[in-house]
Order: structure tokens, then C-alpha cells, then sequence
């Protein structure tokens, strides 16, 4: 293997004191903090989830501060869940960090092997490959989307099963074909559930219906490198900014919502859109 020379990094000695720093920190407080003392893997869990969705709407809002700040935070849950299984003996934060390393390194044979890999999707599918083979053999086949965590939501676990799956050459060719699929998808959704007229609808089968439009249309994000849960995130926050303008403007007025008239708002919501 060959040996990989890291740029020079004059801060890694602050780098490396700042880490030890927090571990020392963390074995303190879990010997005398009372709060601290009782948590275990389970209650943390709840924690870690919020702390991550903080952290993504910090980069998605592009505030480095607040970045840093969740780092930091998400960093010491990290090391806590170590600590607990240091104290269960079941591993500690060296052999947390020295198997992230050991898997880095076996899954880029392009860097620290001679495989050959020049762009990103070679180096995709060379991972996927690679975690299946890590995996094992054994009398039952591995599925490719076996890695995929059923409790994601499920905008992003239908990103992730269509990576995993492109990953093995199950894939459109080319983007057009993915945009007549979502236009496929649509005028069925549209013929059988926004028909004219008062007959009833089925809504299981509109359900249904529905999620392969949505999907249709992440597939196609895909493609156009578009992540779409970022991009419905953004929608999210322009939408609050904009109705919290309109109840603004509004209230000035001496007006409020339920008494207006959608026309009456919508002359706000033009305002709001200028302001983006």
C-alpha cells in the first residue's frame, strides 16, 4: 500500500489537544455531573437527532458561526456514546475512530490501492461494490438497498435507494428519459384523481398514485444534481418568510388574515415576493 503524505497542517497539534480536551472533559463529567451520569445510549438518541437537524438547517441557512457551534455539539454526542462503550466494554473512542479509518481505506482502492477510478461515479460505484463484499457471502443473496435505514424520512431514504441502485448500473441513461417518466406519472395521477365531476376517490390507490409521482420527480433531482430535500427545505423557509411578512403587513393595516379575502392577501403576498 502505498503511503499517503497529508498536506502540511500547522494546527494539528491544537487540533489534537482540542480532541483530548473533550475527552477529558466528558470522562469529568460522567463521573460527577448528575444529569450526565444517567444518560444512556437510548436517551441520548432523541438528542443526537435534533442536534442533527439543527446542524443541517445551520448549513443550509449558510451561517458558519452556527455551523461551528453544531459541530461542536454533535461532536461531544459522538464522544459521550463512545464513553458509554468504553464503560460497557464493547469499544472506546480510539477503536470508534481507527475502524472509520480501516473503512475509509479499503472502500478508496484508488487512493491507497491500484484500482483505477476518474470521476465520482466510478469512485460511487467501486463503495457500493465494496460494501456488499464486506458484507459477506452466505446462502441468502445480499440486497443492494439492504443498507438503506428504514427509520429515514422518507423523501431521503427514496434518494438513497435510488443511489444504491444506480450504483450497480440499475439506472436511467440520460435525463429526458427520467422527465417522461415524472410526465408519465403525472398525467396518470392527473386522468385518474383530478378528473372533472363528483365521483369519488379512491385514496389508497391515489396514495399510491401520488408517492410514484413523487418519486418520479426525485429521481429526476437526481439527475439534474438537485438534492431535493434541500431544495423543499428552502421552499419550506421562503414560504414562512413570505406568509410572516403578509401577517406582518397585515396587522399594520389593522387586518387580520381570517377576516380577509384570499385576493385581499394575495396583494401582501405579491409585496412579500419582492422582498424574496
Amino acid at each position: 500500500m502505498p503511503k499517503i503524505t497529508p498536506p502540511a497542517d500547522e494546527r494539528r497539534q491544537y487540533k489534537l489537544e482540542a480532541f483530548d480536551r473533550l475527552l477529558t472533559i466528558m470522562d469529568e463529567l460522567r463521573l460527577n455531573c448528575p444529569w450526565d451520569k444517567k444518560q444512556t445510549l437510548e436517551s441520548l438518541r432523541h438528542l443526537t437527532i435534533e442536534e442533527t437537524y439543527e446542524l443541517s438547517d445551520a448549513i443550509i441557512e449558510r451561517d458558519l458561526q452556527e455551523i461551528k457551534k453544531e459541530l461542536g455539539d454533535l461532536m461531544l454526542h459522538l464522544v459521550f456514546y463512545a464513553r458509554i462503550g468504553s464503560e460497557e466494554k464493547a469499544f472506546d473512542i480510539g477503536d470508534v475512530l481507527n475502524s472509520v479509518c480501516e473503512k475509509l481505506i479499503n472502500r478508496h482502492p484508488h487512493i491507497y490501492g491500484d484500482v483505477e477510478a476518474h470521476d465520482d461515479e466510478a469512485v460511487k460505484a467501486n463503495w457500493e461494490k465494496i460494501k456488499l463484499k464486506e458484507k459477506g457471502a452466505s446462502d441468502a443473496p445480499k440486497s443492494v438497498l439492504g443498507g438503506v435505514p428504514r427509520t429515514l424520512p422518507a423523501l431521503v431514504k427514496a434518494m438513497r435507494i435510488q443511489e444504491k441502485a444506480r450504483g450497480v448500473g440499475f439506472d436511467w441513461e440520460r435525463k429526458e428519459q427520467v422527465w417522461e417518466k415524472v410526465e408519465e406519472e403525472m398525467q396518470e395521477f392527473k386522468e385518474e384523481f383530478n378528473a372533472a365531476g363528483d365521483k369519488p376517490i379512491d385514496q389508497e390507490k391515489a396514495q399510491s398514485e401520488f408517492g410514484d409521482l413523487l418519486f418520479s420527480l426525485i429521481n429526476y433531482a437526481r439527475f439534474a444534481n438537485i438534492n431535493p430535500e434541500e431544495a423543499l427545505e428552502r421552499t419550506n423557509k421562503k414560504f414562512i418568510r413570505r406568509f410572516q411578512y403578509l401577517e406582518q403587513a397585515a396587522a399594520k393595516a389593522g387586518k387580520s388574515l381570517s377576516d380577509m379575502t384570499l385576493a385581499e392577501m394575495d396583494v401582501y403576498w405579491d409585496e412579500a415576493k419582492k422582498w424574496g
